[in-house]
């Protein structure tokens, strides 16, 4: 007999639509905050890394127009990685001297960076699923 979890029906497109939320929402957050805020802690880190400042401004493309992209499902596969290059960047500015640490939990001090640029990256081979704005273009 088989157990009844091995007939469910799968519904990938809602899975990804799902992903699509929980990711995009959470970061989009952040976009806001920084829109409220100000970015002069990201000019700071670009700077003293001998870059130009202009290019802290990335930051809204990764955690503002991304997620929304992410989320409404346009152009998903460009917006994840858009969207996993902004959170390396971050373990790259702000999180280097923790990617060999633990958490007071006992968690990777960067495991939520990672998990964003890991499904972020996901969305590149899976794409948007069929409950997005857009369904036809290759980077959909």
């Amino acid at each position: 007999m088989k157990n009844k979890f091995t007939q469910m029906e799968k519904n990938l497109d809602l899975g990804i639509l799902i992903s699509r939320v929980a990711i995009g929402g959470p970061m989009l957050v952040y976009g806001i905050n920084k829109l409220i805020h100000g970015i002069g802690f990201i000019k700071d880190m670009v700077v003293n890394i001998g870059l130009p400042s202009f290019l802290a401004n990335g930051v809204f493309v990764g955690e503002i127009i991304a997620p929304i992209m992410i989320i409404f499902g346009v152009r998903t596969r460009l917006a994840g990685v858009v969207f996993a290059i902004n959170c390396l960047t971050a373990i790259c500015l702000a999180q280097t001297e923790s990617i060999f640490k633990l958490n007071e939990f006992g968690g990777w001090a960067i495991e939520l960076l990672a998990i964003y640029m890991l499904i972020g990256m996901s969305f590149l081979f899976m794409g948007a699923g069929k409950y997005a704005i857009s369904t036809t273009n290759k980077w959909d």
